[in-house]
């Protein structure tokens, strides 16, 4: 297998103190040499965002993986005309999800009420959308430094803004009116061989706010992680310990997933 990847879902000391379970969820599907993820965020005001953070990822990814065999023998320009109705589908099928569960349970559909954001990158092209905050941060593939050169600094590129609201932890979900008006997309051209999706728990250290940028020293350690580490539960065990260490607790108190994902083409896991 290519691809590596990694994710986690911490509870958030607020959520600890009050007895709530974690609101996220996140979730990948490796399909040859092409993977496919997404994250969700339950809204802390939904009774049942629990439930709906994991409906929405399972049916996202069930509906990407059900429209392609074979992501990576799509073209170009074809995902760039096809994205818009793609995505739209795969909220659509998540938002029908939703209101089954909520009319099952006999309770409005806000009360599972969640963020969603959604990728699918192949050896040729990134295609991602995102409904409300989280982020989504992606490496383009880099050429190999000359023997007398210093290899280059990762740059790593934020591809939307977070959707925020006028007062704290205020912003748009799945179940929101309209929700499919307030999608972000974009479709990047090459290879994206580290791709990061990750709950707004994470922004405040991984995301420099005053210009929307990536935050390098925070994304650096785990794509090194992804490089060096070839065993698959030490890998894991590096993501759990550090969302569930006190020092990242210290600076958020919220529900946080991480999903990374590095194409390694040598790799045996």
């Amino acid at each position: 297998m290519a691809w590596r990847a990694i994710v986690h879902s911490a509870i958030g000391t607020r959520h600890q103190q009050k007895q709530l379970p974690c609101q996220d969820y996140g979730n990948y599907l490796v399909q040859a040499d092409t993977i496919i993820g997404a994250v969700s965020d339950g809204a802390g005001s939904a009774k049942f965002s629990d439930v709906g953070s994991k409906l929405a990822v399972k049916t996202a990814l069930a509906i990407l993986e059900s429209r392609q065999e074979d992501w990576s023998a799509v073209d170009l320009d074809t995902i760039h005309a096809e994205a818009p109705s793609l995505f739209t589908e795969m909220v659509e099928a998540v938002v029908t999800a939703l209101r089954s569960q909520a009319e099952s349970g006999e309770y409005p559909l806000r009360e599972l009420g969640c963020t969603l954001l959604g990728f699918i990158s192949t050896p040729h092209w990134l295609a991602c959308m995102q409904i409300g905050d989280g982020f989504i941060v992606t490496q383009a593939q880099q050429t190999e430094p000359e023997p007398s050169k210093t290899e280059p600094v990762p740059s790593f590129d934020l591809l939307f803004e977070p959707v925020k609201g006028e007062y704290i932890n205020e912003t748009v979900f799945v179940t929101s009116d309209n929700a499919v008006e307030h999608m972000q997309i974009a479709v990047r051209a090459d290879h994206h061989p580290f791709v990061c999706a990750a709950t707004d728990g994470l922004e405040k250290v991984a995301i420099r706010f005053q210009d929307w940028q990536a935050f390098p020293p925070f994304f650096k350690p785990f794509l090194e992680c992804l490089r060096s580490i070839s065993d698959p539960e030490e890998r894991q065990t590096y993501l759990e310990t550090f969302l569930e260490s006190d020092r990242l607790n210290a600076k958020t108190d919220d529900d946080k997933t991480l999903l990374l994902c590095l194409f390694r083409p040598e790799a045996d896991e």
